[in-house]
């Protein structure tokens, strides 16, 4: 019994390892918490993380071939130290299930960024799992189906939709045995990961694929959302929300947060969130002076590094978690 608790201990601890790592060390006590969030997680005996397949096996739907095998994209130079998945064929969730002796309930799904074209996998994934895990969340890491497919717009990839939507219903049709309040289960996107996440949001109530066995049976409307620099929300002129997200009082509450100066429109969580408060939606909107685009959870000397404690407080505020 010793050695799976010693290995999966190595595991995280390398993980929190490389979070810390990458960072900016001008934060002395950002860095010191996160490192302590990430100890904390191991020393509450949190489960290893489990994956699952989205689809049933051949059940994929509308996946044409020729994509390629699924691959870990080379570092450029330059590039900020991010693991990038690419070629992405067969959609799987990685569970991270929240300590037992501080577990909420509450579970988000999230979804990384990357343009449609790759999944940043550590920076908007599994560093935010075990965020959520420190919160006694359980962080559910879907990885998606990327690039886009060929003839796609971009944006509006409809593979992903189906991944998502079907993520959501698998999760809470899991909800009783992974110890989640099926009524608290979240989804969380950063820049085309947050696009999907509105998506998810706004078209629930007609699925993008036909339903085809029990998991489908489960609602895959979120219950609240968090989108982190969401992109691709607005028109090309940048004054208003796009058509495609038909907002209404049936729209999850959501948290909002983006840096003014980040090149991929901040019109898009500013306009998303007034679209929300004209339909009577609660949400929150933090636009930060500086932080650029793709800021993640690392510590930084932008502000914008403390969004996880405002949406901590929003969480708790909205009794999403306690």
């Amino acid at each position: 019994m010793l050695l799976p608790v010693l290995v999966g201990f190595r595991n995280r601890f390398k993980a929190g390892h490389r979070m810390i790592s990458s960072s900016s060390t001008s934060h002395g006590w950002p860095v010191f918490a996160l490192a302590w969030a990430v100890l904390l997680s191991v020393s509450l005996g949190a489960a290893e993380p489990t994956v699952l397949d989205v689809w049933p096996e051949g059940k994929v739907p509308g996946e044409p071939s020729g994509i390629g095998e699924e691959k870990e994209e080379p570092q450029k130079p330059g590039q900020r130290e991010v693991k990038r998945i690419g070629n992405v064929t067969r959609p799987t969730i990685t569970v991270f299930p929240a300590p037992q002796e501080t577990n909420t309930g509450a579970a988000v799904l999230i979804a990384p960024g990357g343009g449609y074209n790759i999944l940043a996998w550590d920076l908007e994934g599994t560093e935010v799992a075990q965020w959520l895990n420190s919160i006694g969340v359980t962080g559910v890491v879907l990885k998606y189906r990327v690039p886009r497919r060929p003839g796609k717009e971009q944006g509006e990839p409809v593979e992903a939709l189906q991944d998502a939507q079907r993520a959501m219903s698998l999760v809470r049709s899991r909800a009783s045995q992974w110890g989640i309040d099926a009524k608290k289960i979240g989804m969380l996107g950063f820049s085309a990961g947050g696009h999907l996440t509105a998506k998810a949001s706004t078209t629930f109530a007609k699925r993008s694929y036909e339903p085809f066995d029990d998991v489908d049976k489960a609602s895959s409307r979120p219950d609240f959302t968090v989108l982190v620099y969401p992109a691709y929300l607005v028109d090309k002129d940048a004054t208003a929300i796009k058509g495609e997200f038909p907002i209404s009082k049936e729209t999850p509450p959501a948290f909002l947060a983006h840096a003014g100066d980040d090149p991929v429109t901040p019109e898009s969580s500013l306009f998303y969130y007034l679209a929300l408060k004209r339909a009577g939606v609660p949400a929150e909107l933090h636009i930060y002076s500086t932080g650029g685009h793709g800021f993640g959870l690392r510590d930084s000397a932008s502000p914008s590094h403390t969004w996880p404690k405002r949406c901590e407080q929003w969480l708790r505020a909205g009794n999403w978690i306690k």
